[in-house]
């Protein structure tokens, strides 16, 4: 949740930030990836029981409803919903909303630029990545020249969605949509919490993150999963744990049907966040109107109408 505050950050907050800066992010966060995903009895439970203390997290929905059955902490954080438990939008014109949440920002990009908090903007450019993946992309033998996805979606509409740590973790297909291109972009694991969104220039565009573009009757639309500070991994249904890799360099990712198939429909799995973080949600100019009566600091869940499309069904 994203508060505005005009006495500005507090002493702790400043020292918390400092801190991110100096931390060996990568690092820390493998070490949390392999902890979280250790079978071994005492040390789960142990994870799982803290960590259950801490947040309280719901799990009245959860498939399994005992925290210490789950076979590591990993399989406890992603666990699945039962089937039911969320209602997806049936308006074929509404978007559903794609994970439980807050929404951070939400609104219309100023021309290329997207409001990250207040008196902090970043660029599509820097968000998506696009200059390195697309000069990979078209230094491959044979292929044509890559597309200019910022140019998609400059002047378009955006919404952030923050997951806090006891939220549902899996992300969900907003719409019907075939995957038309996926990368890797590497960068840091700052905090996307408040604190760090509000001190952090260009904090969605420097961390980590995990493009996915899709077409549906002719036009696109894309989801940024973002890392954060602990969050050692960031998967996808067709591509499995896309991060942590090795080397950290900008990756098109294939476009392959071995897991799941390239087309989902809306309310589908897509993806999950082994630990929490982000979601930047774009669409191109004139597609979608944002529901009125949301705004930042609301909490959503996955499946309730996020927008209503405004262009005609084909």
């Amino acid at each position: 949740m994203l508060v505005s505050n005009d006495r500005g950050p507090s002493l702790g907050d400043r020292l918390f930030v400092a801190l991110q800066h100096v931390l060996p992010q990568h690092a820390l966060s493998r070490i949390v990836l392999r902890l979280t995903r250790s079978r071994t009895p005492a040390l789960k439970n142990a994870l799982i029981g803290s960590f259950v203390r801490g947040f309280q997290p719901d799990l009245s929905e959860a498939v399994g409803t005992d925290p210490l059955s789950y076979a590591s902490f990993n399989d406890f954080f992603t666990r699945a919903l039962r089937p039911g438990a969320r209602a997806i939008a049936p308006d074929a014109q509404d978007l559903a909303c794609p994970v439980d949440g807050t929404i951070s920002q939400m609104g219309t990009l100023d021309g290329a630029r997207l409001l990250q908090a207040k008196g902090r903007h970043y660029t599509l450019e820097a968000l998506l990545g696009s200059g390195a993946c697309e000069r990979q992309e078209a230094a491959a033998p044979g292929a044509d020249a890559a597309p200019d996805w910022a140019r998609s979606f400059t002047g378009g509409s955006f919404a952030t969605l923050y997951l806090a740590p006891y939220n549902y973790h899996r992300i969900h297909m907003p719409l019907e949509g075939s995957l038309r291109a996926a990368w890797y972009v590497p960068g840091r694991l700052f905090s996307v919490n408040a604190t760090t969104a509000a001190s952090v220039a260009g904090l969605f565009a420097r961390n980590e993150r995990v493009v996915c573009v899709f077409e549906r009757n002719g036009w696109v639309f894309a989801m940024v999963l973002v890392g954060a500070l602990f969050v050692g991994s960031m998967t996808t249904v067709w591509h499995g744990d896309v991060t942590p890799r090795r080397p950290r360099r900008p990756t098109s990712l294939p476009l392959a049907t071995q897991r799941s198939a390239l087309t989902l429909a809306k309310g589908a799995e897509m993806g999950r966040f082994n630990m929490g973080s982000t979601v930047i949600l774009l669409l191109p100019p004139g597609v979608a109107a944002w529901r009125s009566d949301l705004s930042p600091g609301d909490s959503i869940r996955v499946g309730q109408p996020l927008a209503h499309l405004v262009t005609p069904p084909q």
